[in-house]
């Protein structure tokens, strides 16, 4: 390489410290007078260092004498920006793109200076050409491959150094957010993607990125209006009606979800994993025949689609037929299989045995299937019990004394909590079926609530000794917080509704604090029953505890020690239901139940199976039917192999086993 090439290319390389490109650019001069592009790099040396009027001066001769020169045009512009000289800069940039319009930068940079002047659908619209043009920027070609082999922090690093020196560079910005969502932060990729449409709100694929990230986060109403705009703009695309679908789901309008699905299917009907989701609503909302017919479907288009087998075994009364049964053992046997199918094969022949009370084989898919989803996931056991031990140590007696009175004090919810697999669908049903009560379904507000003040505490941004530094009116607004949150969910005007979140027995002294007149039910049942139900149980999210037998066992125990904690701290606060007695005394145990939530007897309660409402629990099929007592002692057939959970149950096993 000629020295003076070497010089000019260690001049680029030093721009980022401009006072060294400077003096480099300089030496080159003295030793190449007038050399045009040493000129370039002098002015935008000059200009990076606020020195505008050399710049100026460097660069407005050079533009003058190098008219077909792009690179020259563009920087001359970003100095006239600099200087205020926006009309002339806009001409500079637009002179520069008639010249190459795939110069890197240059449409970010008329972006730019178009948002200066107040021009935002032209500054849109270039920030859009930039995003066309950004396969030519070579910090962003280098960043994509990173994130297309999986180097996360490295692309992260490379797009956090380009959007240091360009802070509106849209595309570099959406692929910072997709690369946090990849890396789990979610909150930071939605700041991120706000930022990125605030630039350019025509950008489809940022809108889409953060409508997905909205819905991720459990905020499905602040995704729709997201999922409308880009409807509007392309209504038949399957990606932006699935998510519109999906959202219309998680906020129970199942009418309108059923529709979308139906919409996209009718334009593109091989989207097995659409029919997948077309089918849970289907089911959710009572119509058997159809989302069995549509998981059908989906397995007809994707034989290997596991999570379409394990929804029909969910069905729990509808069998898997022999065809059905040899095909998932024909793609176990597949060596290419992924493991999410995998799993989900397993837990779907786990059924199909038990059904056959081949217990043995039934085990072994059941438990092979857990082995392949713990292996998945991320759980601490240590860190579940510590955290509740912390709160047993914290909410004591006298800190609920203490805070008497505060919180908001409207009664509508009605909280259901426990384990999964508890009969906590059952007693739902039940007070759904009352004319005063709405069943919504399992809310996330309260474990956001728990988020929010985690974040927010000062004590090494802890949950739950962050509830101690709220005082009476912080209490009330969360508890009116929750209320308004969850408006959405509710679909009449009955004063009453119920949130059935299991695990939102952590927050039962949150829950107590910020509503004190809400009702908190705990649903229990035979320990063994409850934690094998949920072992051989596929749980879509969350749940992680129950993929392992002694982790299982553990979380049970943490659970009994956090709620009698509660009872004590909180005398006839909770009220209990036993499944196994509501299953022996169905009208006695609904009678103290309703007593408990204020209500009033009303025999179709007892009639909870005739209740056509929308259920998504693993437990929908059987609460359309009248009390089910088939799976009381079903977790015996399986005692051999379950010692390890046995062994760790053994203290809180009731006295006739």
């Amino acid at each position: 390489m000629a020295p003076l090439e070497t010089a000019l290319n260690r001049a680029v390389a030093l721009l980022p410290q401009p006072d060294l490109a400077e003096r480099q650019a300089r030496e080159i001069l003295r030793a190449v007078p007038g050399h045009p592009q040493a000129l370039l790099l002098l002015g935008a040396a000059l200009r990076r260092q606020g020195k505008l009027t050399a710049a100026r001066d460097t660069l407005a001769p050079l533009a003058g004498s190098q008219a077909r020169a792009p690179s020259v045009h563009a920087e001359w512009a970003l100095t006239q920006a600099a200087l205020g000289e926006v009309p002339a800069a806009i001409a500079s940039l637009r002179h520069a793109i008639g010249l190459n319009p795939g110069l890197p930068g240059v449409w970010r940079h008329l972006g730019d200076v178009l948002t200066q002047a107040g021009d935002t659908k032209g500054a849109d619209h270039a920030y859009g050409r930039h995003v066309e043009s950004a396969i030519n920027d070579p910090a962003l070609m280098q960043a994509a491959v990173a994130m297309n082999d999986g180097r996360l922090p490295e692309a992260e690093h490379l797009l956090r150094a380009q959007l240091r020196q360009y802070p509106t560079d849209v595309a570099a910005l959406r692929m910072l957010a997709e690369t946090g969502t990849r890396l789990g932060r979610d909150a930071d990729a939605e700041k991120i993607l706000l930022q990125c449409l605030a630039l350019m709100p025509s950008f489809a694929l940022a809108r889409h990125n953060l409508a997905v990230v909205l819905f991720r986060q459990n905020r499905p109403e602040e995704a729709l209006p997201h999922i409308e705009i880009l409807l509007a703009q392309d209504g038949k695309n399957p990606n932006y009606g699935a998510l519109h679908a999906a959202c219309l789901a998680h906020l129970a309008d199942f009418a309108s979800a059923t529709k979308a699905y139906e919409n996209v299917l009718a334009n593109y009907p091989l989207q097995p994993k659409i029919w997948l989701s077309y089918a849970h609503v289907l089911r959710t909302t009572g119509r058997r025949a159809e989302s069995l017919r549509a998981y059908r479907t989906a397995i007809a288009q994707a034989p290997h689609l596991g999570e379409a087998y394990w929804s029909l075994a969910n069905f729990k009364n509808e069998a898997l037929t022999g065809a059905e049964t040899e095909t998932m053992h024909a793609q176990l046997a597949r060596d290419d299989l992924g493991v999410e199918d995998r799993f989900h094969f397993h837990y779907a022949l786990g059924f199909v045995y038990e059904q056959q009370a081949e217990y043995e084989k039934s085990w072994m898919h059941y438990a092979q299937g857990a082995r392949l989803r713990r292996a998945e996931i991320t759980y601490d056991a240590d860190r579940t019990t510590r955290q509740l031990a912390r709160t047993r140590a914290l909410m004591d007696a006298a800190f609920f004394a203490v805070r008497a009175g505060s919180g908001c004090h409207e009664e509508a919810p009605i909280f259901i909590v426990g384990l999964p697999r508890s009969g906590s669908t059952l007693i739902e049903q039940i007070l759904a079926s009352h004319s005063q009560v709405e069943g919504t379904q399992e809310l996330s507000e309260i474990a956001g609530i728990a988020r929010l003040l985690g974040r927010n505490s000062r004590t090494d941004d802890r949950y739950p000794e962050a509830i101690a530094d709220l005082d009476a009116a912080a209490l009330a607004g969360l508890g009116w917080r929750y209320l308004n949150r969850t408006r959405i969910y509710r679909k009449t005007s009955k004063p009453v509704f119920i949130d059935k979140m299991p695990n939102n027995f952590i927050h039962t002294g949150l829950i107590h604090l910020i509503l004190p007149r809400a009702r908190i039910i705990d649903a229990r049942r035979h320990p063994m029953a409850t934690c094998f139900s949920a072992f051989k149980q596929h749980f879509a999210k969350g749940h992680h505890y129950s993929y392992d037998l002694d982790e299982l066992g553990r979380y049970y125990l943490d659970y009994l020690a956090l709620m009698a904690h509660f009872n004590t701290a909180l005398p006839g606060r909770i009220h209990r239901v036993h499944y196994e007695h509501m299953v022996a005394d169905t009208e006695g145990e609904t009678r103290k139940l309703l007593a408990f939530c204020g209500l009033d007897f009303e025999p179709a309660c007892l009639r909870f199976h005739e209740n056509d409402r929308p259920v998504r629990t693993a437990s929908s099929e059987q609460v359309r039917q009248p009390i089910f007592r088939q799976g009381l002692d079903q977790w015996r057939h399986y005692a051999t192999w379950l010692t390890p959970l046995a062994a760790r149950l053994e203290e809180v096993m009731p006295q006739d086993g």
